[in-house]
């Protein structure tokens, strides 16, 4: 996988996660459960991302678990995934080539050894978002309220709106 298209899966990430932000904040004040709910599984997004970040850079892990007993606020918690959302992006480009195939030992937060490619772990953090953005939108769908197209197409077409440009005859 080329850097090129690391660093397009990231911005889609950001766009993502930012659409997904703000229809979460804009749910009615009769929902507290199903924000409380929502903020949990954003918030488990930002921890793991936050985990994998620490492998990457070889900083010690700063969760020991992919959850937190308190809850962030829906305004801290976009602060932070914005941040570490820009910190991948960065990331990626600027990673060459030779080191995403580099392998980085660490130890789960279960504390089982693993390994990985910074490509493997780069791939598992855009793929976990993307699988719990979507349990938030099944929330946001079970009060009626359609989430935001979390479609890597779609970000696309909107960052290059040339994609839309016929190629028919």
């Amino acid at each position: 996988m080329s850097t090129t298209t690391l660093q397009s899966l990231f911005a889609y990430k950001s766009w993502a996660d930012a659409e997904l932000l703000a229809a979460v904040a804009n749910l009615p004040a009769q929902h507290a459960e199903q924000l409380s709910a929502c903020i949990r599984t954003l918030n488990h997004i930002h921890i793991v991302d936050c985990i994998f970040q620490a492998h990457l850079s070889g900083t010690p892990r700063p969760y020991d678990a992919t959850h937190t007993k308190e809850l962030p606020t829906l305004d801290v918690l976009r602060k932070a995934m914005t941040e570490t959302d820009g910190w991948y992006e960065q990331y990626v480009a600027n990673v060459s080539e030779a080191a995403l195939n580099e392998t980085i030992a660490f130890t789960f937060t279960d504390g089982d050894a693993g390994q990985m490619t910074r490509l493997e772990i780069l791939m598992h953090v855009i793929t976990h978002g993307s699988n719990h953005r979507g349990n938030v939108g099944q929330i946001l769908k079970s009060l009626a309220i359609n989430p935001p197209r979390d479609l890597y197409t779609k970000f696309l077409h909107l960052r290059e709106p040339e994609r839309r440009a016929s190629t028919a005859s």
